[in-house]
């Protein structure tokens, strides 16, 4: 049975899937639009189910809580889960899940990300006021849209070890579903100007800020040349009994093993009164990283034998910190959700 982290992985995964499957139908003329709504909706499904993996699958991690009027008028200490008007509970939005991973877990995602889907949004937002023409703001969606797709995916391996070869997910470039060089100039209102004067605007002010895997916007430049290589590589694979087995994927590796040592030492200073990260909180760790429970090392690169060595950590590890660290007082806290996912 997959966990909840992997269902809403694969909501995410198809979402973003259908959003490049209609970006690429030139003849769609809804296309930019549709794409932002449903790769906003790709993230932030993304992004739960990052912290459900972080959480041990805990659906309360996700939850909005709210405190509620007493009878007397007062407002309670207690916090409840907020439902919806159907009774539904409500589950966090896009932008509280990015800073609750950031601010509660320490993940390390790039400012830009955010940059990057606040630009997003904003075209989100934005889509019902402009006609979509061969403009000058259909090629500055278009930048942002690709930026976002790959710094979705860039997360997406990192956090979950997820191949998306399978998929062949990719933005058709405009320049090769539309003539632009032919293209007769568009008059943008001015709702469009507005829009396309803020997401310049923005894309000048990160300028020289990003980190190398990740993008606020991205220009594609297209060229095509003739080819004169024969095509298909030869491989071989091998049903060798010598073979070593392969006994844990990578999928499976970043399920049992979510937590970096940031994550790990964030949520320690959060879970107790009396946590110091000084030596003493070292030599325990150490300790413990010894025992393939709770600590396991794997290559930063799994696909280069080379590449550095990093450990992760199994959220069981907690229960071995328990035994010398004082719990801070949860009365306050969201209380965890029923059934046995939740731990």
């Amino acid at each position: 049975m997959r966990s909840r982290s992997r269902v809403l992985l694969d909501k995410a995964t198809q979402a973003m899937v259908a959003a490049i499957e209609v970006y690429n139908k030139p003849q769609f003329s809804y296309r930019e639009e549709t794409f932002c709504i449903l790769a906003v909706n790709a993230w932030e499904l993304l992004l739960k189910a990052r912290i459900l993996m972080l959480e041990r699958n805990r659906v309360s991690a996700i939850l909005q809580y709210e405190k509620r009027k007493n009878a007397d008028g007062s407002v309670s200490r207690q916090l409840y889960r907020k439902k919806n008007r159907s009774g539904n509970y409500v589950s966090i939005g896009l932008f509280r899940a990015f800073d609750t991973l950031v601010n509660d877990y320490s993940d390390s995602v790039p400012p830009v990300v955010r940059r990057n889907l606040e630009l997003l949004t904003e075209i989100r937002d934005n889509s019902i006021h402009y006609i979509n023409n061969e403009s000058a703001l259909e090629r500055k969606v278009q930048e942002i849209a690709t930026a976002s797709l790959m710094n979705y995916m860039n997360l997406v391996r990192q956090w979950f070890g997820v191949d998306f070869t399978q998929y062949h997910i990719f933005p058709m470039p405009l320049a090769f579903v539309r003539d632009f060089h032919v293209a007769e100039g568009v008059t943008l209102n001015g709702q469009e100007k507005r829009l396309l004067h803020y997401l310049e605007g923005e894309e000048k002010s990160a300028s020289g800020s990003e980190p190398d895997d990740f993008s606020l916007a991205v220009k594609l430049d297209l060229k095509m040349y003739r080819s004169s290589d024969k095509g298909d590589v030869s491989v071989r694979l091998s049903n060798s009994p010598d073979a070593v087995p392969v006994q844990m994927t990578e999928e499976d590796i970043r399920e049992r093993y979510p937590w970096d040592y940031d994550v790990l030492t964030t949520r320690l200073k959060k879970r107790y009164v009396n946590f110091k990260q000084n030596q003493t909180y070292h030599r325990l760790r150490q300790s413990l990283e010894t025992d393939e429970r709770f600590c396991k090392k794997r290559l930063l690169d799994p696909g280069n034998p080379k590449s550095n060595v990093k450990k992760f950590y199994n959220p069981s590890i907690l229960q071995e910190f328990d035994k010398h660290y004082t719990r801070a007082n949860k009365s306050m806290q969201p209380p965890p959700q029923s059934g046995a996912a939740d731990g």
